[in-house]
């Protein structure tokens, strides 16, 4: 698959598939309804688009995850990281801060920094320096 490049920033194309693992020096723009098969190395930043889904894990320096995104294996950030609405992950690690928008459904949430949630979600475990509660 043809990836765009615009300096350290990397843009995939609209309706993407990667058929195995993706690795990326610098920050990746990645469209609504890519999807990607294998595992995620990203050296800047990730933003997954919406409804995207990927196969595998993760790992970047910071992340923002579009709604209604699915992402089937560990996530770990070394800074921030923030997930939209009814997106769906199997768990998240940050360096950061982690902000969780309403109807997301996420395995462990650890973060050495603040969690902000945001309306309801469905978490089997939060750790952090601090969790912070908006909404009901």
């Amino acid at each position: 698959m043809k990836v765009y490049r615009h300096g350290d920033t990397y843009i995939a194309p609209n309706g993407s598939f990667f058929d195995g693992n993706v690795k990326i020096d610098g920050n990746f723009i990645v469209p609504a309804e890519t999807h990607v098969w294998g595992n995620m190395v990203v050296a800047g930043c990730l933003e997954l688009g919406p409804g995207s889904t990927v196969g595998g894990s993760i790992e970047a320096a910071s992340i923002v995850v579009g709604h209604d995104a699915r992402i089937k294996g560990p996530v770990r950030v070394s800074e921030t990281a923030t997930i939209c609405d009814n997106a769906c992950l199997h768990s998240i690690q940050a360096g950061g801060d982690i902000t969780l928008r309403p109807g997301v459904m996420i395995g462990d949430v650890n973060s050495a920094e603040t969690i902000f949630v945001y309306g309801k979600v469905t978490s089997e475990r939060l750790f952090g320096r601090a969790v912070k509660v908006y909404g009901t």
